[in-house]
């Protein structure tokens, strides 16, 4: 390995913008045929059969869908860096007018994963073509299921796909409509909340809504439920911990004008940035809920089905990943992110090793590329696929290189 870095980011630069439109055509075709999530069939077979066409080895069918590459440099036992994308769309209907459209009603790749998948590939693609010029394995996670409890992440770690070999690290990449193209951002230490789901069935005695004296008015108990909640983030959250209640759901069981139902269910959700409060803050919610219930003659049965951890980018990990996407940018392209009350199942791999969670930006208003993700009209610049795949590749040359 004789290359200088000087010269190797020369060559992933030109590579990026040789293999770019092979990686518009593969993030078309998957944004074409998208898959929901652990029902990524057709998907992995794509990644499988790009991998092998570029010569790479490839395991199949790991937590279903998900498939772990390696790609082997000189001394390849001497250190591995893991690259994480993830697959699965989004029950949504796509409203954009364009030649790539979703094809599957319903369904539509609206958080950016075929950008994920397609960036992944043409990463492999560079690394696997430079593989003489530097000194390590990497190891490439594409993986089923980000969108739904309990996400992909955790179920390919369960399955091994951090081990044999195990990886010092791993970088993840997300896109970024609220950043223009060519920008990309990072956050060192806590960045994305924690996430858990929330289920409440609230159960009364229905009657006729003429004689209310003669029932157990669950909607009404439910609304005063749903009023006290909202006091976990008004009152018993830290000022300096940014808290989210949402309740996003709520139907009766039966009901109508003059019928007062059974039963009333509601859905939320609870986001916060300390596992400690996380956890006070559930039980002091569930035990207000059925207190409530029971003092008004109602019972409430209260499940939280506990979803993703924060997600904390390891410090030195992410501030050397910053300076080298400065080396490859330049310094005004690459910005500081405040933290998000969204969360991430990445966030499962941070709980096992250092990670790097950054963002890349999408947006660019002349092409009315400006929608949020979760949006029926979300959509990028496709121009930031060369930039996404030249980055993901220097970050982890470089990152193999520290130490020499």
């Amino acid at each position: 390995m004789s290359a200088s870095t000087e010269q190797l980011k020369e060559r992933i630069l030109a590579l990026a913008a040789l293999h770019w439109p092979e990686v518009v055509r593969l993030r078309r075709h998957i944004h074409q045929y998208p898959e929901l999530s652990f029902r990524e069939e057709a998907t992995s077979r794509l990644v499988v059969e790009t991998l092998r066409g570029y010569g790479i080895e490839v395991n199949i069918g790991v937590a279903g869908t998900g498939v772990v590459a390696h790609i082997y440099g000189e001394d390849p036992h001497s250190k591995t860096i893991a690259l994480r994308a993830d697959m699965d769309a989004l029950p949504i209907q796509e409203d954009n007018d364009v030649v790539y459209k979703s094809s599957c009603p319903g369904v539509m790749h609206a958080c950016g994963h075929d950008v994920h998948t397609a960036s992944l590939l043409g990463v492999a693609r560079i690394l696997q073509e430079t593989r003489h010029l530097w000194k390590g394995t990497i190891k490439c996670l594409f993986q089923p299921g980000e969108e739904v409890l309990p996400g992909g992440a955790s179920l390919m770690i369960q399955e091994g796909a951090l081990e044999h070999p195990a990886p010092v690290c791993i970088f993840g990449q997300h896109v970024a409509p609220d950043l223009e193209v060519g920008k990309v951002g990072f956050r060192p230490g806590i960045y994305m909340a924690s996430s858990d789901e929330l289920y409440l069935t609230i159960r009364g005695k229905g009657g006729h809504g003429a004689m209310p004296h003669l029932t157990v008015d669950p909607i009404v108990v439910a609304a005063h439920i749903i009023t006290a909640l909202q006091q976990i983030t008004s009152r018993a959250a830290h000022p300096a911990m940014p808290t989210v209640l949402t309740l996003g759901k709520i139907n009766s069981v039966g009901g109508a004008t003059n019928v007062i139902p059974d039963e009333v269910r509601i859905e939320g959700t609870f986001r916060t940035f300390d596992e400690q409060w996380r956890a006070s803050a559930k039980e002091q919610m569930q035990r207000m809920a059925v207190g409530i219930a029971e003092g008004m003659g109602a019972s409430c049965a209260f499940k939280i089905v506990k979803g993703y951890p924060v997600l904390k980018n390891e410090e030195s990990l992410t501030l050397r990943a910053k300076v080298a996407a400065m080396e490859l940018l330049g310094a005004d392209q690459v910005v500081d992110l405040p933290i998000r009350m969204t969360s991430e199942d990445f966030a499962w791999y941070t709980q096992e090793l250092p990670g790097c969670f950054y963002r890349l930006g999408t947006r660019n208003e002349r092409l009315n590329c400006t929608s949020g993700v979760h949006t029926s009209t979300f959509d990028i610049d496709e121009q930031a696929l060369e930039l996404g795949i030249a980055l993901m590749s220097w970050l982890a040359i470089s990152e193999l290189l520290v130490g020499e």
